[in-house]
């Protein structure tokens, strides 16, 4: 039990608990000021905040009353009764490791939807395939988390898979869990689609983009800086196929980068999806150039990881790696269904290790 209350402790330095109970007390001064209401942005924006704050303060407060309370009670218990106190004790410790879990998502945007695209690396047929079953698993992932999964774009392999595919995973926390994803996913594996049944290793690119709330992009792309195509809806055939060229592709001229949205019958609105996610990738892009140039100014020299290899999946020895944080699954079909939560957690301690190493080596 000591362990459990020392826990707690750190827990409350960690979640600073002081700090947020002052915001929290902000925040209340603010909602209950009638001004707030006539500008609905700011409005949203502090009953987010609001909300996130008063849960973290109120469940931390609850949970140190029930483990302080606990602890007296054992102190106090002979060995029976401890025995009866064992169940609220593994009740109050898995409460803790709730909280704990809490502190990992250290990346900005958090609680935001996630804006994912898998696409297929080089190798044809095999890599095509190895992105549709990575697309499936993250749909099979936010589909068993309750969470809602948008088609916005995809294009179909020629014979199997796909060459890339775009959703967005909305539910809470939903880039939070996400953002470990990103990165290269390696499959290795005795191919269907080779005759001879030889082992092939295929790679796809996983990116995840927070959806940030508009108001806080501000990016305004020109014209001129746009090349817009449309084109034909791909459909699953029969009456609900999408006969009129609605889908649209928008590509930023500078960059290259290429959006496509093909969710909706109507043109005009697939223009729109598309141009808010072009702004979405443009923008992370710009808060990732920012970070580098302060990194750069503190002397700082990082190595580049987004594109590298994070994860293998092994099919024909049963096992899947993350090169990350050494965590193996012997159960690959069942990640590949979507079981990816203890290898999302694992991703995001790693994260949050390496934040907590980064901000040291600034503080030195």
């Amino acid at each position: 039990m000591q362990d459990l209350l020392e826990k707690l402790a750190s827990l409350r330095e960690y979640l600073d608990i002081p700090g947020k109970t002052r915001r929290l007390n902000e925040l209340d001064r603010e909602l209950s000021d009638p001004e707030l209401w006539n500008n609905a942005s700011r409005a949203r924006q502090v009953t987010q905040e609001a909300g996130t704050v008063r849960r973290i303060v109120d469940g931390y407060r609850t949970l140190e009353s029930d483990a302080q309370g606990l602890s007296e009670m054992l102190e106090m218990a002979d060995a029976e009764e401890r025995e009866m106190l064992a169940e609220e004790q593994a009740s109050v410790q898995a409460r803790v490791d709730e909280l704990y879990r809490e502190t990992l998502f250290t990346m900005k945007h958090a609680d935001t939807a996630a804006i994912v695209r898998v696409k297929s690396g080089a190798g044809g047929t095999e890599s095509q395939d190895w992105a549709g079953m990575l697309a499936r698993m993250f749909m099979r992932w936010a589909e068993r988390r309750g969470f809602k999964a948008e088609l916005v774009d995809q294009q179909d392999g020629e014979q199997a898979g796909v060459l890339s595919s775009e959703f967005i995973i909305r539910g809470e926390k939903a880039y939070g869990m996400m953002a470990p994803e990103h990165g290269v996913h390696r499959l290795v594996r005795v191919s269907p689609f080779d005759s001879n049944n030889r082992r092939h290793t295929s790679f796809a690119s996983v990116d995840v983009v927070a959806e940030v709330p508009e108001e806080e992009i501000n990016i305004h792309i020109p014209d001129s800086d746009l090349r817009r195509d449309v084109f034909r809806s791909q459909g699953a055939g029969g009456q609900g196929v999408n006969t009129t060229d609605s889908a649209v592709r928008l590509t930023h001229l500078p960059t290259g980068i290429a959006v496509a949205s093909q969710v909706t019958r109507s043109q005009i609105k697939n223009h729109e999806i598309a141009l808010q996610i072009l702004k979405q990738r443009l923008y992370d892009i710009e808060i990732k150039k920012r970070e580098a140039e302060e990194a750069k100014a503190r002397g700082e020299q990082k190595k580049i990881e987004w594109g590298s290899q994070i994860r293998s999946y092994v099919l024909d020895k049963q096992y899947i790696k993350d090169h990350r944080t050494g965590v193996m699954k012997h159960n690959p079909d069942d990640v590949l269904d979507g079981e990816l939560d203890d290898l999302m957690w694992a991703g995001l301690e790693w994260m949050a290790g390496k934040r907590v190493a980064e901000e040291n080596a600034d503080d030195e």
